[in-house]
């Protein structure tokens, strides 16, 4: 069993790798056929036989016998004189086939033979990652946390395949240790070379749907549908749901009884605020609800430009806008439309900002309207604190504007 000891166990590859022992026969025989090839110039007349449930390994060697200086080709033919030492009444023309030993091919052959062989499995395991996540892009997946590196976590799946999940696709709140369960969905699969890279997100807003697809039973059968979903990473996140049966709320079937269904959710983004819409063809109402919490007053729209002009009362403005922005913009990448917002006020009872230009600076009018304040009594709702701690002015430059505010209105 000189092949057995040389190849050492086929079925520790088979259990190893998890290759079928189909496979596993066929990998193996290219591999030895290429060195074949190499040593003999031709594989054509050997014929191999692999058992890799045993590790056994058969090569047979067919060459026809001629006259013992007839000989021109020593790999497809055989002397006469060397053919009868294998059976004592062979005859010229005929066909001799002849076990060969690895230890017969030497030390080298072998060792390029097992390089070969590795080879091969590795482009076969490469071949089956590549298509195994190729069909999973978009798809959830769950891992462990092998370890951690400056700009990316390598997680290992359930077969210790490595999975890859850069910084950038991390929720700004996420922090892992060694042995962690991760869950992202699979972003891309890339070829670099001839290995397979699989990349991850936990930012990606298909991850959020994903998420709801199983933590929601409704989603996951398909009688609640998520029309669009959109998020700022651990801060907020708007999503539009339709159910398809008329007694679904689809709303209130992704929130559940005070928040039960959505909890999970929320807590697996890292507390990220999600709101759920109930998606409608009618564009004034879907960009009303996408607006929540803010009450809107009246809508502008231009269906062509794809914008809206949305007027809400002085105290709703800072809800229609949210912290940092988020609100309206998420607004707008949910609806499709550009938003902007105008205090619904009658103008004799406020002034423009615009119209202080000549006492107050106009990047100190930015600053204000990147807050929602466009007015002067929309800058005279707020407080002094308020107003320092969501803008980038300092407290004596808030007092003045404050107090050239209040003199045009008294008067």
């Amino acid at each position: 069993m000189e092949n057995l000891a040389i190849i050492e166990s086929f079925s520790d590859f088979k259990d190893e790798k998890n290759i079928d022992r189909v496979t596993l026969m066929a990998i193996i025989e290219e591999a030895f056929r290429n060195q074949l090839k190499k040593k003999y110039g031709d594989d054509e007349n050997f014929d191999i036989i692999v058992n890799p449930d045993k590790g056994d390994l058969e090569i047979w060697r067919n060459r026809i016998i001629v006259a013992d200086d007839e000989v021109e080709d020593p790999n497809q033919e055989i002397a006469l004189t060397e053919a009868l030492r294998i059976e004592p009444d062979f005859e010229v023309g005929e066909e001799v086939s002849e076990e060969v030993k690895l230890v017969d091919l030497g030390r080298r052959f072998v060792l390029s033979f097992k390089q070969n062989l590795l080879t091969k499995i590795q482009e076969h395991d490469n071949s089956t990652l590549y298509k195994r996540y190729k069909d999973l892009e978009g798809e959830l997946v769950s891992g462990e946390v092998h370890h951690i590196r400056h700009r990316e976590i390598i997680i290992y799946d359930d077969e210790q395949n490595e999975l890859i999940l850069p910084k950038d696709s991390m929720i700004p709140q996420d922090f892992f240790h060694k042995g962690d369960t991760v869950r992202a969905v699979v972003r891309e699969v890339q070829l670099r070379g001839n290995k397979p890279v699989v990349i991850l997100s936990r930012t990606a807003p298909l991850f959020l749907e994903k998420l709801f697809e199983q933590e929601i039973p409704e989603v996951f059968d398909g009688v609640i549908t998520i029309r669009k979903a959109v998020r700022v990473p651990g801060e907020k996140a708007k999503v539009a749901v339709e159910s398809y049966d008329d007694r679904i709320d689809p709303v209130g079937a992704c929130v559940g009884m005070k928040g039960s269904r959505i909890h999970g959710i929320v807590r697996e983004l890292r507390n990220e605020n999600i709101d759920v819409i109930n998606f409608t063809n009618n564009t004034q109402l879907f960009i009303q609800r996408a607006l929540n919490p803010a009450k809107v007053t009246s809508i502008n729209i231009d269906e062509e430009g794809k914008r809206a002009e949305v007027f809400l009362k002085p105290d709703q403005v800072s809800l229609a806008i949210g912290k940092g922005g988020n609100n309206i913009r998420l607004a707008g990448l949910l609806t499709g439309y550009e938003i902007d917002v105008y205090r619904d006020v009658d103008e004799d009872e406020d002034v423009e900002l615009t119209e202080f230009s000549d006492e107050i600076e106009p990047w100190i009018i930015a600053e204000l309207k990147t807050i929602g304040c466009d007015t002067a009594r929309s800058v005279l709702e707020l407080s002094v604190e308020e107003l320092v701690s969501r803008t980038d002015l300092e407290e004596e430059t808030i007092k003045e504007i404050v107090r050239i505010l209040k003199a045009e209105l008294e008067d």
